[in-house]
């Protein structure tokens, strides 16, 4: 993964993106008590990007301009909630040899969610992004509120009891193994796993806990201590030193919860791992980003004003943060490493865009920006289900669907240099289920648009990759949701 090297909490559109914490000149650290947790947050990124090999107080401090007296207090917290251990000692050019120190991955975790139209893929990673588990699940995007968030609640808990299952893989084809599915696992009435007794059809929200335990602010409490699955009191869950009041940085005061909070254990997943950190999920837009809120979901009109984030924490007990699958996708690319402004478009049941713009993910006002898909190129061309006709996403797709994946892929050639035409972007990254089934044609024939546009143009040719992590990379970017604030990257 990529480290920010000090970048801190600069201008992203993610909930909780360092709100009301300013950064000092050059991204670095600044000896103020009001940033504790910013601070923490620059040394935690020093250390996950460190790996095994670690990293001394000394180099943090000059990394981060912090002082090494400031170094010292923070790594003694986050070693004293283990988040950070000793990594042996180096050779110094004078004096004592320098203890090193290096991130503990297993300390935290976080899942991500890639709801689809037509399944649910569930990722657990560590503080590193690493997956350490993973699970799918077949469902209909339409078949209510109920089922779809049945389903995800079943698929959460398997992964975090269960890890990855037998043939199970990131980048592996598709097709569901039948491990979880709608209408099994007390999907079919009566009470329902992680559920907070839910009526069919209904909005559920979110029910306030004992009054500690929120979605808090970004970074990293200092005073705070572990919690564990139960937070009567004040504990925190997950892990502790990380967060206002939890970790993952959702700054609107509302609290995850579900029926029965008061005072005793979390309903849910929270149990299962006490270390979880939150929950990520992706799913096609639009949505708005900042209050979890589905809008007109393509072809699911049904889902229109559904406060899917309270609705999902309420039913798991942990943080959740929701945002568009392309946008997630887009995130995790560039927390792996993917630099400079670049355009990741998905093509599966639909197709959409994530945008990276200087190194931040592009959302928009309203969470609107990469609605990619829809974007007319044939005048009176067919019906599209937004309602509009000749959109990229309408031709592209009924290519698909007759086999002709040279037609897609110039129809999506054409569609991606409208939009290297329009934002001037360093590289266009392909990848959904579709492109992972078939990259050559798609990358080859993409390409050749783009090159085409550079011949009439005299610029260069914006090249064309397949994107890494196949048709996993949206439910690892969802992970990144969670992550991000960790680590001082705010939501992307």
């Amino acid at each position: 993964m990529r480290g920010t090297g000090g970048a801190g909490v600069a201008g992203t559109a993610g909930a909780g993106a360092g709100a009301g914490v300013g950064v000092g000149a050059g991204g670095g650290g600044v000896n103020l008590l009001a940033l504790r947790s910013h601070n923490a947050a620059l040394v935690l990124d020093l250390l996950r990007t460190a790996g095994d090999e670690g990293i001394s107080r000394l180099e943090l401090a000059e990394r981060t301009g912090l002082t090494p007296q400031a170094v010292s207090k923070i790594t003694a917290r986050l070693r004293e909630d283990g988040l950070v251990a000793e990594a042996g000692r180096r050779a110094s050019t004078g004096g004592k040899p320098r203890t090193v120190l290096r991130l503990v991955p297993e300390a935290g975790h976080a899942v991500g969610v890639h709801l689809d139209r037509d399944e649910v893929r569930v990722v657990l990673v560590d503080l590193r992004g690493t997956v350490v588990g993973e699970r799918r699940a077949a469902l209909d995007l339409g078949a209510g509120a109920e089922a779809v968030l049945g389903a995800v609640g079943e698929t959460v808990a398997a992964v975090l009891r269960g890890g990855v299952e037998e043939g199970s893989g990131l980048g592996h084809g598709h097709g569901p193994d039948g491990d979880v599915r709608v209408g099994e696992a007390g999907f079919d009435g009566g009470s329902r796993s992680g559920s907070a007794g839910l009526e069919r059809d209904s909005w559920p929200g979110a029910v306030e806990m004992d009054g500690d335990v929120r979605r808090g602010h970004a970074g990293l409490d200092d005073g705070s201590r572990p919690g564990g699955a139960g937070h009567a009191g004040g504990s925190r869950p997950g892990v502790a030193g990380l967060g206002g009041d939890s970790l993952t940085g959702f700054d609107d005061g509302s609290r995850p919860g579900g029926a029965g909070d008061a005072g005793g254990s979390l309903p849910g997943v929270a149990g299962l791992d006490p270390a979880l950190l939150g929950v990520g999920v992706a799913l096609p837009g639009p949505l708005d980003h900042v209050r979890g809120v589905l809008h007109r979901v393509t072809g699911f009109p049904g889902w229109d004003g559904f406060p899917l984030r309270e609705a999902l924490a309420g039913r798991l007990g942990v943080p959740v943060v929701v945002d568009k699958d392309t946008n997630a996708a887009a995130l995790g690319l560039a927390a792996d490493g993917e630099g400079g402004s670049f355009a990741y478009l998905h093509l599966g049941t639909g197709l959409g865009a994530g945008l990276v713009i200087g190194g931040s993910v592009h959302r928009g006002a309203r969470t609107g920006a990469g609605e990619f898909g829809h974007q007319v190129i044939q005048l009176d061309g067919p019906p599209c289900t937004c309602g509009n006709r000749g959109c990229v996403e309408a031709l592209c797709l009924a290519a698909v669907a007759r086999g002709d994946l040279d037609e897609a892929a110039r129809v999506l050639g054409a569609g991606a240099a409208n939009l290297v035409g329009l934002l001037d972007i360093d590289v266009v990254l392909l990848g959904g289920r579709t492109v992972a089934a078939a990259p050559d044609p798609f990358t080859a024939g993409v390409g050749a648009v783009l090159e085409g546009r550079s011949r009439r143009t005299g610029q260069d040719a914006v090249p064309v990759r397949v994107a890494p992590g196949g048709d996993g990379a949206v439910a690892v970017g969802a992970a990144q949701l969670v992550l991000g604030p960790v680590f001082g990257r705010g939501g992307g």
